[in-house]
């Protein structure tokens, strides 16, 4: 199955989005991927499609572990160029998707306290977010930080900033990097 048609099978050249459910993946993605003239992929979208369920739906129906092996499906396949690519906050559990992903172009953690966090978001589950029984948002939130840190290439804290200039840090940072040099646009 191809989830997304490319010039390439092997580019490098896409911004794959990381972080916490909530932190904004999708939304700055979106401002980021209008900014530099790229395409732009929601993979939750690409599971819900896939399975034909929303993300709860799927936790509900397959559990916790049933929907990070369909996480990791989908993200493994994910045939991509000049895309950003927004995550699941989960992705990081699924270590053939996270190879993937690093294969196919940056790996970007944004990063935003647990404090911050906790006041954007409203019911986890319904949100789709895979809990074990009894794990809270702090739980969660110290399981996932060594992963994100250990697959990301390089993290951009968007603690207190607008979408705007999160999309612009993370421009900022990827100028510094060959693949996206010629990419100067400003927001």
């Amino acid at each position: 199955m191809q989830l997304h048609n490319t010039l390439s099978d092997h580019s490098t050249d896409n911004i794959i989005l990381i972080g916490m459910p909530g932190v904004g993946k999708s939304t700055i993605g979106i401002v980021l991927a209008k900014v530099l003239g790229y395409d732009f992929i929601d993979s939750d979208l690409l599971i819900q499609k896939a399975e034909g369920m929303l993300l709860w739906q799927i936790i509900e129906s397959r559990g916790r572990d049933g929907f990070f092996e369909v996480e990791d499906q989908v993200n493994a396949q994910i045939n991509a160029s000049q895309s950003v690519i927004a995550t699941g906050g989960s992705v990081v559990y699924g270590t053939r998707a996270m190879e993937h992903l690093r294969s196919i172009g940056k790996v970007v953690y944004l990063q935003i306290g647990c404090e911050e966090l906790a006041q954007r978001l409203g019911d986890l589950t319904k949100r789709g977010v895979p809990l074990q029984p009894g794990q809270t948002l702090n739980s969660l939130y110290a399981e996932r930080m060594p992963l994100y840190q250990k697959y990301a290439d390089f993290t951009v804290d968007i603690s207190h900033i607008s979408i705007a200039q999160a999309a612009e840090n993370i421009r900022l940072r990827l100028a510094e990097c060959p693949e996206f040099s010629c990419r100067k646009v400003s927001l």
